[in-house]
């Protein structure tokens, strides 16, 4: 099993795409969940673990994209589609309190829900994990979800399944040509958030500073395709 290269999976193709001006940071586990503890590969899959000391690690950032979500689908967890927003609203809240941000204040939060699996999980090899046509229905119901908990913390949005699709073999990785076209959508997304330095407010308080974005995500890879199974935390702060 193997990973595309870094400079062809979407946070490559995203700090390709905002240039030196950016850096952006890529943190990416397999099977990383939001708030759940893994009974089966660990509770260091847990997102809400790891995420404060990702924050202090990168500090200060400007902007977080979190995408993740299909992990928290698998059939071990039994968790609603409105569970599964509610655990990326509960990481959301922890980026906005972080004080992670330039001079303490909070970075700026984009919200990326993850695009439904395939109609071909039926007969995928990772359909028992994921529930079959259970799993089908739930993922279907997350960029709803997704969009409504973003609304109320006031925060960007963005639905991935608008963007690309599971590859139809197995319906859940994502080609190449797929992490392209992602990393463009929320390099335009985060443009029309204004929460890219130099364009947000960081520019107005310290005109030398660049931007840094940090990716924190899932990837399971298998063969040609790596699967984007639940976690993005993009976060753009100064190099």
């Amino acid at each position: 099993q193997a990973r595309f290269p870094s400079e062809v999976r979407w946070p490559g193709v995203l700090a390709a795409e905002l240039g030196a001006a950016h850096r952006v940071v890529e943190e990416g586990l397999n099977g990383r969940t939001t708030v759940w503890d893994d009974p089966v590969e660990g509770a260091h899959k847990n997102g809400s673990r790891y995420l404060l000391a990702c924050l202090e690690t990168h500090t200060p950032i400007d902007t977080v994209v979190v995408a993740l979500g299909i992990n928290d689908t698998k059939e071990r967890f039994a968790a609603t589609a409105g569970d599964i927003a509610s655990g990326a609203a509960i990481l959301a809240k922890t980026i906005l309190g972080s004080g992670a941000g330039p001079g303490g204040r909070s970075p700026a939060v984009l919200l990326v829900a993850p695009f439904p699996l395939g109609e071909g999980i039926r007969s995928s090899p990772f359909g028992e994990m994921l529930g079959y046509e259970r799993g089908i229905e739930k993922s279907r119901l997350l960029a709803a979800r997704y969009e409504v908990e973003a609304r109320a913390l006031g925060i960007g949005f963005m639905d991935a399944g608008k963007v690309v699709s599971a590859h139809p073999l197995d319906s859940l990785h994502l080609t190449a040509k797929s992490h392209h076209l992602l990393g463009l959508a929320v390099a335009a997304k985060l443009r029309e958030m204004g929460a890219l330095y130099p364009f947000g407010p960081a520019s107005r308080t310290d005109p030398r500073r660049t931007s840094c974005c940090l990716t924190l995500r899932t990837w399971i890879s298998s063969g040609l395709w790596v699967m984007r199974l639940s976690i993005i935390w993009a976060v753009i702060r100064p190099m």
